[in-house]
């Protein structure tokens, strides 16, 4: 029997994202969020309108996507309740967080350099996806209460990195599902993905005919100077 109840928040299950940014003074942010879904080569992101993160993200219009599998659980549970936000803003207070400022450090990751952007790629993550922005909406701008507060930010794919381990064999470009495991968020709580449950009618579709116009335009992104220097002046401030 289904009854009518009013749970805090709908976060029914979503594959973690360790998304890292710059900050102003051209160091890096790490920060975990599970509010993010793809379609072709663009992703979603929902994200608060007081992150550290958002306000990168709406100065450079740049970051990388970061998916950390099951195994990196511990690391991305230690960046947690942190932000790089200094001062902390009061509704992140209110739930415990912290100022952070080397989110890296503290998580035990390493920062590897992007090829076509200045944040930096988590080097344990099996899939790294450089991206630039090219939207960001607001959500619930129809409130004035809620204006502001959060946003649906695109980001279009342009670089996809890919640990070999995770691959199909005998196809260079498809992810192997029984072989990568996502973390996965589901009501604040951390999950993996299970054996697959049965068989797909849309699996036996091939995946060449998913390919959309973004994948030829990131082969025209050439690696940038830019990117390589601004990891090596993070990495410098870091010691």
């Amino acid at each position: 029997m289904h009854v009518v109840r009013e749970p805090g928040i709908l976060y029914f299950g979503t594959p973690v994202v360790l998304i890292s940014t710059t900050n102003e003074d051209g160091s890096y942010n790490l920060a975990p969020m599970s509010s993010a879904f793809w379609l072709g080569w663009r992703c979603l992101l929902g994200l608060a309108g007081i992150s550290k993160t958002t306000e990168n993200i709406r100065r450079t219009r740049e970051c990388v996507l970061n998916l950390p599998s099951v195994e990196l659980v511990a690391a991305v549970n230690l960046l947690a309740r942190t932000t790089g936000s200094n001062p902390v803003p009061e509704g992140k207070l209110r739930r415990g967080y912290r100022f952070e400022r080397d989110k890296f450090a503290i998580s035990g990751l390493t920062p590897v350099p992007s090829q076509t952007v200045s944040p930096p790629r988590v080097l344990e993550c099996p899939v790294q996806l450089e991206a630039r922005i090219e939207a960001i909406h607001g959500i619930a701008e129809d409130d004035e209460s809620q204006r502001g507060g959060r946003y649906c930010i695109e980001a279009r794919i342009q670089r996809v990195h890919l640990e070999e381990s995770i691959l199909m064999p005998g196809e260079a470009d498809r992810v192997d599902p029984d072989k990568w495991r996502p973390l996965v968020m589901s009501f604040q709580h951390f999950y993996g993905l299970g054996p697959q449950v049965h068989d797909s009618t849309l699996a036996k579709i091939p995946e060449s005919l998913y390919r959309g116009p973004d994948i030829e335009r990131a082969r025209n992104i050439a690696p940038t100077l830019g990117a390589a220097i601004g990891m090596s002046g993070a990495l410098n401030s870091r010691r």
